[in-house]
């Protein structure tokens, strides 16, 4: 899935360590005046107090910018709130903070601290940016609609805004709204790759197939090596029925990265349906070796050897899922069954009794029937 991109935006830190110019007081070398109570000058204390606030204030901004690039950012935002004691009116301020709880996933308290931003800087287009990437990720889309459409207003020839628009009205199921946003994203930008997948996206849903692979296909000619670009044509493919090409824009993509699961599963899948066993197994297994604990591949591996009524390779598997997903009834209730393949009457019942028990945990009434069955025909 294609997300905005918050390190694009953090004017917040890089802004707010400009250094604010010290007043001057006293030439080089110069030694301070003797005072007295006869030349007071409260002036002079009030600037004196001022130099040093402003002191402070930019020792926490350099000292925050330096958290930041280390990614220390808990660190990073102790500092930026002492700041904003400090300048309670400073913009850039505010928007680091925001950046930083972003980071640290606190979005709405993101969102908070931007508009306290924008507040104070309303025409800034940086902000509004960076609000409608929290608001979005704070599952609010509608508000992060309208402000990246704000974005777009103070910034028209900011790519970013119109590819944050495109995300949020895609998750709205706006798709209309989200093509006619690529377009204006092309105008801008031809080549661009994540106008292109967004496009793809958008016609996808709208069961526009081939309109969605021409774009995909165009978008991989600019990223040959982008997996999600692969895997989302490949799914386009198998919607229109082209299983060939679904499996070898798989398979091309598997070369890239061999030891991507998720290929392996979809390569797997598709063999398996088509009947390719042995293949899908082989494909499994590689998943299985890079994700032992997956309670999913497990059934598949187990499911395979007991359509082959190879029992005894499908009671290990299932006993492996059993142990991986110990409250999954179906690795109990099919264990039961490669049990009973192998005459171990006695062991398939104890199997079946557990998954009977957790079917009825969880209401499964059409397999609580089929595991009831089970046992009156093995008693």
């Amino acid at each position: 899935m294609i997300r905005p991109q918050l390190s694009t935006i953090f004017c917040g830190i890089t802004l707010a360590v400009t250094l604010i110019p010290m007043p001057k007081m006293m030439a080089n070398n110069q030694s301070p005046p003797q005072s007295s109570i006869a030349d007071f000058n409260p002036t002079f204390f009030i600037a004196q107090n001022k130099q040093s606030s402003t002191r402070q204030l930019n020792d926490l901004l350099r000292q925050g910018k330096k958290y930041v690039e280390s990614r220390d950012y808990e660190l990073a935002l102790v500092t930026y709130q002492k700041a904003l004691t400090l300048d309670q009116d400073n913009a850039k301020i505010f928007s680091g903070i925001g950046y930083i709880q972003a980071k640290l996933g606190n979005y709405p308290e993101s969102v908070t601290a931007y508009q306290k931003a924008i507040l104070l800087e309303p025409d800034n287009p940086e902000f509004y940016y960076a609000l409608g990437y929290s608001l979005g990720n704070s599952g609010d889309n509608i508000k992060a609609a309208e402000a990246y459409e704000l974005a777009i207003k103070f910034a028209p020839e900011d790519v970013k805004n119109y590819v944050g628009l495109g995300i949020v009205l895609v998750r709205q199921k706006q798709y209309p709204r989200a093509i006619d946003t690529c377009y204006r994203i092309l105008t801008l930008d031809p080549n661009n790759l994540d106008a292109k997948q967004l496009m793809a996206m958008a016609l996808l849903q709208q069961q526009k197939y081939s309109e969605a692979i021409e774009y995909l296909e165009k978008a991989i000619v600019l990223k040959p090596n982008n997996i999600p670009l692969q895997i989302q044509l490949a799914n386009a493919f198998i919607s229109i029925g082209d299983i060939s090409s679904a499996l070898n824009t798989l398979k091309q993509a598997h070369t890239i990265e061999p030891k991507n699961h998720i290929l392996q599963l979809k390569i797997a899948k598709i063999l398996q349906i088509q009947g390719e066993l042995e293949s899908a197994l082989d494909f499994y297994q590689q998943a299985l070796n890079l994700k032992p604990n997956s309670p999913d591949i497990q059934q598949e591996i187990a499911n395979i050897f007991l359509s082959q009524q190879n029992y005894l390779k499908a009671i290990i598997s299932y006993r492996r899922l059993t142990e991986i997903a110990p409250s999954n009834p179906t690795g109990y209730h099919y264990l039961g069954t490669a049990l009973q393949g192998r005459g171990r009457t006695q062991e398939a019942i104890a199997a079946w009794e557990k998954a009977l028990e957790l079917y009825r945990d969880l209401g499964n009434t059409t397999k609580i029937k089929e595991v009831t069955l089970l046992l009156q025909q093995s008693g």
